[in-house]
């Protein structure tokens, strides 16, 4: 070995350092050419992210839109009811579309089935099936869900009607549209469809259109309509139902003699903010509400119209309305409690006959309880508001003024603590100015 000279061990170190900081500087040097790549991965990524997220988030809106009553997280108790079901299995809404047996696809015709979606509900009587027949088949080629609640029990003889096998059928005896309303057109059930259209039997649909109608309904804003009845209807119990030639829809009537007077400035029902119980028709939101408001036990709905306007998704002024240019007939007959069976009579429920027999006036009965049940309504309704201490009238305007009343008081008092408090302050700095 030579002294003074590196050894080859040495030399071999060297050569390594050299070589490994040489492969770091090719390391470097492409992972900067790398980075632009891995930043357009990583923006391609985002991208992809968002777009997927907005996809999901229109996809909830969508389903939201379908099912309003339900979007909401599902109650503490109901969740409790349901642990032992994984989550994922659960279906909390159900529909009135048929299923056929031999198919995985329901009865609606192809490229609708997610469109027009309204339901027809009609309570009927075999009495009434040449009427009802002449109705349905206005509604069928606008693909209306039919429903019919069979109030006399009475249904073998519908089958004949080329319709009939596509309806859904519903028995109970002697019983009212409302009181079928409430146990089959939960909003759970009919909330995959935009309008529920909740008629009787006796109305001529020869001037009418639904497609035409709902068109208007739409265009206008209205959450709660009827159509107009034509002059020639058998019963019109409320001016502000009739039907004007002059105008395609209108949402108040005017009233310039008698007790009862309408004019601009009338906020109340039946000058505005109304329909009557024989057509009405209610957006999807509007039922969510109106079933809640049906009693389970008062079944003729007397005084409910009156209300309806509370469940009108706002001012009922300008969403309840009635349609003139697409007008009905009503024919007020009488049908429904015709299949009473026979029963024992009470002093009260005897009317006098020929020949010294007598009957029971199942129509006179029927008034009656229908005039009880309007009385417990009005009874109900005001308890409830009496009781509810948070409820504030959105239709009143005494509560209007009042709302304004307290809020200008609440200002001024704002104002004058405000001023009390600067008027101290000075009277401090006052002070203490004189005692320094």
């Amino acid at each position: 070995m030579i002294h003074g000279l590196p050894s080859m061990k040495s030399i071999k170190s060297l050569k390594s350092l050299v070589r490994k900081k040489t492969n770091a500087q090719e390391v470097s040097k492409s992972g900067w050419k790398m980075k632009p790549f891995l930043a357009l991965m990583c923006t391609a990524l985002l991208i992809f992210w968002y777009k997927t997220t907005n996809i999901q988030f229109e996809q909830t809106e969508i389903e939201e839109t379908d099912y309003p009553f339900d979007m909401a997280k599902e109650s503490e108790t109901v969740n409790d009811k349901l642990k032992v079901l994984p989550h994922g299995i659960i279906q909390p809404r159900s529909d009135l579309e048929l299923k056929p047996l031999w198919s995985r696809s329901s009865l609606r015709s192809k490229g609708v089935e997610m469109t027009n979606r309204n339901l027809l509900a009609i309570p009927v009587g075999i009495k009434q099936k040449g009427n009802v027949d002449a109705l349905v088949k206005k509604f069928l080629p606008a693909n209306f869900t039919i429903v019919l609640f069979h109030y006399d029990g009475n249904m073998d003889k519908w089958w004949d009607l080329d319709w009939s096998s596509k309806a859904i059928h519903i028995v109970a005896q002697n019983q009212t549209k409302w009181w079928f309303a409430k146990r089959f057109l939960h909003p759970d059930v009919v909330s995959i469809y935009d309008y529920i259209f909740l008629w009787d039997e006796d109305l001529g649909v020869e001037n009418f259109n639904p497609e035409r109608y709902l068109r208007i309904v739409k265009s206008v804003g209205l959450e709660i309509s009827q159509p107009a009845l034509d002059h020639n209807s058998t019963e019109i119990h409320h001016k502000i139902t009739l039907r004007s030639r002059t105008k395609k829809f209108h949402r108040r009537v005017y009233i310039n003699r008698g007790h009862k007077r309408c004019s601009n400035t009338s906020a109340d029902p039946p000058c505005t903010g109304f329909v009557e119980g024989m057509a009405p028709v209610f957006s999807k939101a509007a039922w969510f509400c109106t079933w809640n408001l049906i009693q389970n036990d008062l079944v003729h709905g007397w005084g409910m119209d009156m209300k309806l306007g509370y469940c009108a998704q706002g001012d009922r002024t300008k969403n309840v309305g009635i349609v003139d240019s697409e007008y009905i007939v009503h024919q007020g007959i009488q049908t429904l409690g015709e299949s009473v069976p026979e029963k024992k009579t009470t002093a009260r429920d005897v009317r006098p006959r020929r020949h010294g027999h007598t009957t029971f006036d199942s129509r006179t009965e029927i008034r009656r309880q229908s005039t009880w049940e309007l009385q417990t309504f009005k009874e109900r309704w005001s308890k409830a508001v009496e009781e509810d201490n948070n409820w504030i009238d959105p239709s009143s305007s005494s509560s209007m003024t009042k709302r304004r009343t307290s809020n200008g008081n609440n200002r001024r008092l704002r104002r004058g603590s405000s001023h009390r408090v600067k008027h101290k302050r000075t009277q401090e700095t006052s002070t203490t100015t004189k005692h320094i």
